[in-house]
């Protein structure tokens, strides 16, 4: 059986080896349908900041419209409707923070996508902080030609790098 896992290595501190079939549970993920179709760039990267707006935002909620008893009708289905769009939806993961975690070197001055076919594809560093691997179509994993396709969130790349196996800093 083929390995699932891809590796961003190379010069960097801290190799990393990610298995993206968990990715479907993290409140990152995106919905690449939705991405694309829309003006928004990806999530703002300051986690603290994102956190505060979010609470802010749901605490000027309830101080005008007051707050919300839980409804067990209306959360059952909401439960179904996120369970549906998991099993139907195309989801992708911004790799901007696995790679920043994997602390790239100073002396890293390109980024190199390797496939399992043997291809390469050359990045700059600045380019890398718009990946974004898609991990799922159609709520199926790529098992054909993954485990990871590579798009940029700017869209400049319509075609993605597929069959993803290790993003090397070079």
């Amino acid at each position: 059986m083929e390995e699932f896992v891809f590796f961003i290595s190379g010069k960097v501190a801290r190799p990393l080896t990610i298995d993206p079939t968990v990715w479907i549970f993290d409140e990152r993920k995106i919905d690449l349908e939705a991405f694309f179709q829309s003006e928004e760039g990806l999530p703002d990267d300051n986690d603290l900041v994102s956190y505060t707006k979010a609470v802010a935002k749901k605490w000027d909620k309830e101080m005008l419209e007051g707050s919300e008893p839980p409804n067990p009708n209306r959360d059952s289905n909401q439960i179904a409707f996120e369970r549906q769009k998991w099993t139907n939806g195309s989801f992708g993961m911004p790799l901007k923070p696995f790679i920043r975690n994997a602390a790239p070197e100073e002396s890293a001055t390109a980024i190199e996508i390797r496939t399992t076919d043997g291809k390469t594809f050359p990045f700059s560093i600045e380019q890398g902080d718009s990946f974004i691997a898609a991990f799922s179509e159609k709520g199926q994993p790529l098992k054909e030609d993954g485990p990871v396709h590579v798009y940029l969130a700017d869209d400049s790349s319509k075609e993605p790098v597929r069959r993803v196996h290790e993003i090397v800093f070079i």
